[in-house]
Protein backbone atom coordinates (compact mmCIF):
# COMPACT_ATOMS: atom_id res chain seq x y z
CA UNK A 1 0.00 0.00 0.00
CA UNK A 2 1.24 3.50 -0.91
CA UNK A 3 2.02 5.70 2.11
CA UNK A 4 -0.11 8.87 2.52
CA UNK A 5 1.10 11.70 0.30
CA UNK A 6 0.33 15.42 0.28
CA UNK A 7 -0.85 16.49 -3.18
CA UNK A 8 -0.38 20.23 -3.75
CA UNK A 9 -2.22 21.96 -6.58
CA UNK A 10 -1.68 25.31 -8.22
CA UNK A 11 -4.91 26.52 -9.82
CA UNK A 12 -4.57 28.53 -13.03
CA UNK A 13 -2.81 26.63 -15.78
CA UNK A 14 -2.50 23.56 -13.53
CA UNK A 15 -5.60 22.18 -11.82
CA UNK A 16 -7.89 24.31 -13.99
CA UNK A 17 -8.30 23.88 -17.72
CA UNK A 18 -8.17 26.95 -19.94
CA UNK A 19 -11.94 27.20 -19.36
CA UNK A 20 -11.23 27.60 -15.61
CA UNK A 21 -12.87 24.31 -14.62
CA UNK A 22 -11.63 21.05 -13.10
CA UNK A 23 -11.94 18.25 -15.65
CA UNK A 24 -14.04 15.25 -14.69
CA UNK A 25 -11.09 12.83 -14.87
CA UNK A 26 -8.87 15.01 -12.69
CA UNK A 27 -11.63 15.57 -10.16
CA UNK A 28 -12.42 11.85 -10.01
CA UNK A 29 -8.74 10.99 -9.53
CA UNK A 30 -8.28 13.54 -6.74
CA UNK A 31 -11.38 12.31 -4.91
CA UNK A 32 -10.09 8.73 -5.19
CA UNK A 33 -6.71 9.81 -3.82
CA UNK A 34 -8.49 11.36 -0.82
CA UNK A 35 -10.49 8.18 -0.27
CA UNK A 36 -7.24 6.20 -0.15
CA UNK A 37 -5.83 8.39 2.60
CA UNK A 38 -3.88 11.03 0.69
CA UNK A 39 -4.18 14.73 1.54
CA UNK A 40 -5.04 17.27 -1.15
CA UNK A 41 -4.45 21.01 -0.86
CA UNK A 42 -4.39 24.16 -3.01
CA UNK A 43 -1.49 26.62 -3.28
CA UNK A 44 -2.33 29.61 -5.45
CA UNK A 45 -1.59 33.24 -6.10
CA UNK A 46 -5.31 33.93 -5.87
CA UNK A 47 -6.98 35.21 -2.71
CA UNK A 48 -9.16 32.72 -0.87
CA UNK A 49 -12.37 34.33 -2.09
CA UNK A 50 -11.35 33.47 -5.68
CA UNK A 51 -10.27 29.90 -4.87
CA UNK A 52 -13.04 28.92 -2.46
CA UNK A 53 -15.24 27.54 -5.25
CA UNK A 54 -12.60 24.92 -6.18
CA UNK A 55 -11.77 24.15 -2.54
CA UNK A 56 -15.43 23.33 -1.99
CA UNK A 57 -15.83 21.46 -5.27
CA UNK A 58 -13.09 19.03 -4.22
CA UNK A 59 -14.51 18.76 -0.69
CA UNK A 60 -11.19 19.75 0.86
CA UNK A 61 -10.56 19.93 4.59
CA UNK A 62 -6.91 20.99 4.49
CA UNK A 63 -5.26 24.40 4.94
CA UNK A 64 -4.85 26.52 1.80
CA UNK A 65 -2.00 28.73 0.58
CA UNK A 66 -3.20 32.00 -0.98
CA UNK A 67 -1.47 35.11 -2.32
CA UNK A 68 1.57 32.95 -3.20
CA UNK A 69 2.23 32.23 0.48
CA UNK A 70 1.40 35.62 1.98
CA UNK A 71 -1.80 34.17 3.50
CA UNK A 72 -2.09 30.60 4.77
CA UNK A 73 -5.16 29.51 6.72
CA UNK A 74 -7.55 26.66 7.36
CA UNK A 75 -11.05 27.46 6.03
CA UNK A 76 -12.76 24.88 8.25
CA UNK A 77 -10.67 25.22 11.42
CA UNK A 78 -10.52 28.68 12.96
CA UNK A 79 -8.14 27.51 15.70
CA UNK A 80 -5.47 26.59 13.12
CA UNK A 81 -2.39 28.82 13.19
CA UNK A 82 -2.98 31.28 10.36
CA UNK A 83 -0.03 32.96 8.66
CA UNK A 84 -0.48 36.44 7.19
CA UNK A 85 2.63 38.22 5.93
CA UNK A 86 1.67 41.56 4.35
CA UNK A 87 4.04 44.18 2.96
CA UNK A 88 4.76 47.20 5.13
CA UNK A 89 2.72 50.18 3.90
CA UNK A 90 5.85 52.36 3.95
CA UNK A 91 7.59 49.89 1.64
CA UNK A 92 4.65 49.93 -0.78
CA UNK A 93 4.66 53.71 -0.90
CA UNK A 94 8.41 53.69 -1.48
CA UNK A 95 8.06 51.18 -4.32
CA UNK A 96 5.27 53.19 -5.98
CA UNK A 97 7.28 56.39 -5.68
CA UNK A 98 10.38 54.75 -7.14
CA UNK A 99 8.63 53.61 -10.33
CA UNK A 100 6.95 56.93 -11.09
CA UNK A 101 9.23 57.59 -14.05
CA UNK A 102 8.09 54.37 -15.76
CA UNK A 103 4.88 54.25 -17.76
CA UNK A 104 2.40 52.38 -15.54
CA UNK A 105 -1.03 51.26 -16.73
CA UNK A 106 -2.43 50.49 -13.28
CA UNK A 107 -1.64 49.82 -9.63
CA UNK A 108 -3.72 47.41 -7.55
CA UNK A 109 -3.30 46.61 -3.86
CA UNK A 110 -5.14 43.89 -1.94
CA UNK A 111 -5.61 44.01 1.81
CA UNK A 112 -7.09 40.57 2.29
CA UNK A 113 -10.58 41.05 0.80
CA UNK A 114 -10.32 44.79 0.17
CA UNK A 115 -9.15 45.75 -3.32
CA UNK A 116 -7.66 49.17 -4.11
CA UNK A 117 -7.43 50.06 -7.81
CA UNK A 118 -5.74 53.25 -8.96
CA UNK A 119 -7.54 53.42 -12.32
CA UNK A 120 -10.87 51.78 -13.07
CA UNK A 121 -10.40 48.86 -15.49
CA UNK A 122 -13.39 46.56 -15.81
CA UNK A 123 -11.46 43.73 -17.46
CA UNK A 124 -8.99 43.29 -14.62
CA UNK A 125 -11.70 43.99 -12.04
CA UNK A 126 -13.71 41.08 -13.42
CA UNK A 127 -10.87 38.82 -12.24
CA UNK A 128 -9.92 40.60 -9.02
CA UNK A 129 -13.48 41.01 -7.78
CA UNK A 130 -14.35 37.30 -7.86
CA UNK A 131 -15.88 36.66 -4.44
CA UNK A 132 -17.22 40.21 -4.20
CA UNK A 133 -14.56 42.13 -2.25
CA UNK A 134 -14.90 45.80 -1.35
CA UNK A 135 -13.34 47.88 -4.14
CA UNK A 136 -11.90 51.38 -3.76
CA UNK A 137 -10.83 53.33 -6.85
CA UNK A 138 -8.38 56.22 -6.66
CA UNK A 139 -4.74 57.18 -6.18
CA UNK A 140 -3.18 54.47 -4.00
CA UNK A 141 -1.10 56.80 -1.85
CA UNK A 142 -4.30 58.63 -0.83
CA UNK A 143 -6.58 55.66 -0.16
CA UNK A 144 -4.35 52.80 0.97
CA UNK A 145 -4.05 52.98 4.77
CA UNK A 146 -3.16 49.39 5.76
CA UNK A 147 -0.32 46.97 5.03
CA UNK A 148 -1.36 45.21 1.79
CA UNK A 149 -1.11 41.46 1.29
CA UNK A 150 0.08 42.07 -2.26
CA UNK A 151 0.70 44.85 -4.76
CA UNK A 152 0.15 44.50 -8.52
CA UNK A 153 1.82 46.70 -11.11
CA UNK A 154 0.28 46.57 -14.59
CA UNK A 155 2.50 47.82 -17.39
CA UNK A 156 3.26 47.23 -21.06
CA UNK A 157 5.25 44.16 -22.11
CA UNK A 158 8.22 46.41 -22.93
CA UNK A 159 8.18 48.10 -19.52
CA UNK A 160 7.70 45.03 -17.30
CA UNK A 161 11.33 43.79 -17.63
CA UNK A 162 12.63 47.30 -16.97
CA UNK A 163 10.53 47.71 -13.84
CA UNK A 164 11.46 44.26 -12.56
CA UNK A 165 15.15 45.00 -13.06
CA UNK A 166 14.74 48.30 -11.23
CA UNK A 167 13.03 46.53 -8.32
CA UNK A 168 15.75 43.87 -8.24
CA UNK A 169 18.45 46.53 -8.18
CA UNK A 170 16.88 48.80 -5.55
CA UNK A 171 14.31 46.86 -3.44
CA UNK A 172 15.63 43.29 -3.27
CA UNK A 173 16.04 43.40 0.52
CA UNK A 174 12.40 44.41 1.01
CA UNK A 175 10.23 42.63 -1.55
CA UNK A 176 9.96 39.69 -3.92
CA UNK A 177 8.22 40.01 -7.28
CA UNK A 178 6.77 37.76 -9.95
CA UNK A 179 5.40 38.17 -13.43
CA UNK A 180 1.86 37.11 -14.18
CA UNK A 181 1.23 35.17 -17.37
CA UNK A 182 -1.41 36.02 -19.95
CA UNK A 183 -3.74 37.79 -20.43
CA UNK A 184 -2.11 40.80 -18.71
CA UNK A 185 1.41 42.02 -18.17
CA UNK A 186 1.43 42.31 -14.38
CA UNK A 187 4.17 42.32 -11.75
CA UNK A 188 3.02 40.91 -8.43
CA UNK A 189 4.90 42.11 -5.35
CA UNK A 190 4.90 40.38 -1.95
CA UNK A 191 6.93 40.71 1.19
CA UNK A 192 10.56 39.57 0.96
CA UNK A 193 11.00 35.83 1.53
CA UNK A 194 7.36 34.94 0.89
CA UNK A 195 6.52 32.21 -1.61
CA UNK A 196 4.38 29.09 -1.92
CA UNK A 197 7.09 26.86 -0.43
CA UNK A 198 6.97 28.82 2.83
CA UNK A 199 3.24 28.22 3.12
CA UNK A 200 3.55 24.60 2.02
CA UNK A 201 6.22 23.81 4.61
CA UNK A 202 3.97 25.24 7.35
CA UNK A 203 1.07 23.03 6.23
CA UNK A 204 3.19 19.90 5.71
CA UNK A 205 4.64 20.23 9.20
CA UNK A 206 1.14 20.48 10.65
CA UNK A 207 -0.01 17.43 8.68
CA UNK A 208 3.20 15.57 9.60
CA UNK A 209 3.98 14.66 6.01
CA UNK A 210 7.69 14.67 5.06
CA UNK A 211 8.96 16.40 1.94
CA UNK A 212 9.65 13.13 0.13
CA UNK A 213 5.92 12.39 0.21
CA UNK A 214 4.84 15.74 -1.20
CA UNK A 215 3.73 15.84 -4.85
CA UNK A 216 3.36 19.44 -6.07
CA UNK A 217 2.07 20.58 -9.47
CA UNK A 218 2.66 23.98 -11.09
CA UNK A 219 3.17 25.84 -14.35
CA UNK A 220 4.50 29.37 -13.72
CA UNK A 221 7.38 31.20 -12.03
CA UNK A 222 5.39 31.63 -8.83
CA UNK A 223 5.58 27.82 -8.50
CA UNK A 224 9.39 27.58 -8.67
CA UNK A 225 10.13 27.38 -4.94
CA UNK A 226 7.22 25.01 -4.32
CA UNK A 227 8.28 22.63 -7.09
CA UNK A 228 11.85 22.69 -5.78
CA UNK A 229 10.70 22.13 -2.18
CA UNK A 230 8.45 19.15 -2.91
CA UNK A 231 9.93 15.66 -2.96
CA UNK A 232 8.19 15.19 -6.30
CA UNK A 233 7.94 18.53 -8.09
CA UNK A 234 5.88 18.26 -11.26
CA UNK A 235 5.78 20.80 -14.09
CA UNK A 236 2.74 20.85 -16.33
CA UNK A 237 3.29 20.32 -20.05
CA UNK A 238 2.16 23.92 -20.59
CA UNK A 239 4.57 25.19 -17.92
CA UNK A 240 7.43 27.61 -18.48
CA UNK A 241 10.85 26.26 -19.40
CA UNK A 242 12.47 27.43 -16.17
CA UNK A 243 10.05 25.32 -14.14
CA UNK A 244 10.50 22.26 -16.34
CA UNK A 245 14.27 22.55 -15.87
CA UNK A 246 14.05 22.10 -12.09
CA UNK A 247 11.06 19.74 -11.90
CA UNK A 248 11.46 16.05 -11.03
CA UNK A 249 8.83 15.19 -13.60
CA UNK A 250 6.90 16.77 -16.46
CA UNK A 251 3.32 15.70 -17.06
CA UNK A 252 0.74 16.52 -19.72
CA UNK A 253 -0.89 19.95 -19.97
CA UNK A 254 -3.71 21.33 -17.85
CA UNK A 255 -6.08 20.52 -20.73
CA UNK A 256 -4.87 16.92 -20.99
CA UNK A 257 -5.43 15.72 -17.40
CA UNK A 258 -1.74 16.00 -16.56
CA UNK A 259 -2.42 15.88 -12.82
CA UNK A 260 -4.66 12.81 -13.02
CA UNK A 261 -2.31 10.88 -15.29
CA UNK A 262 0.70 11.33 -13.04
CA UNK A 263 -1.21 10.55 -9.83
CA UNK A 264 -2.72 7.39 -11.31
CA UNK A 265 0.78 6.19 -12.10
CA UNK A 266 2.53 7.39 -8.93
CA UNK A 267 -0.10 6.39 -6.38
CA UNK A 268 -1.38 3.25 -8.11
CA UNK A 269 -4.84 4.69 -8.60
CA UNK A 270 -7.35 3.34 -11.09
Amino acid sequence: MVQPHLIVLDLDGTLLTDEKVISEKTKRTLLQAKEEGHQVMIATGRPYRASKIYYQELGLYTPIVNFNGAFVHHPTNTSWQTLHSPIELSVVKDVVESINHYEIENLIAEVMDDVYVQYHDQKILDILTMGEPRVTTGILRDYLKDNPTSLLIQASSSNVPLIRQHLADTKAELIDHRRWGDPWEVIEIVRRGINKAVGLSHVAKDLQIPRDRIIAFGDEDNDLEMIEYAGIGVAMGNGIGQLKNIANEITQTNNEDGIANLLIDRLNLK
